[in-house]
């Protein structure tokens, strides 16, 4: 499925994507978001206090 992936963006953007890459970007991206869903989960209901 990433082959697929890189082979579709390489084709989109004309450029030369390799599979290790796209595969270290993904994994960053997803703990950063699962980092950002987490926070926003513990943090959530203290920073609604906060505000209101």
């Amino acid at each position: 499925m990433i082959a697929a992936l890189a082979r579709a963006i390489s084709r989109a953007t004309g450029t030369n994507v390799d599979v290790e890459t796209l595969k270290v970007v993904v994994i960053f991206s997803g703990a950063g978001l699962l980092l950002s869903l987490v926070a926003a989960m513990i943090y959530g209901h203290a920073l609604n206090a906060a505000l209101f």
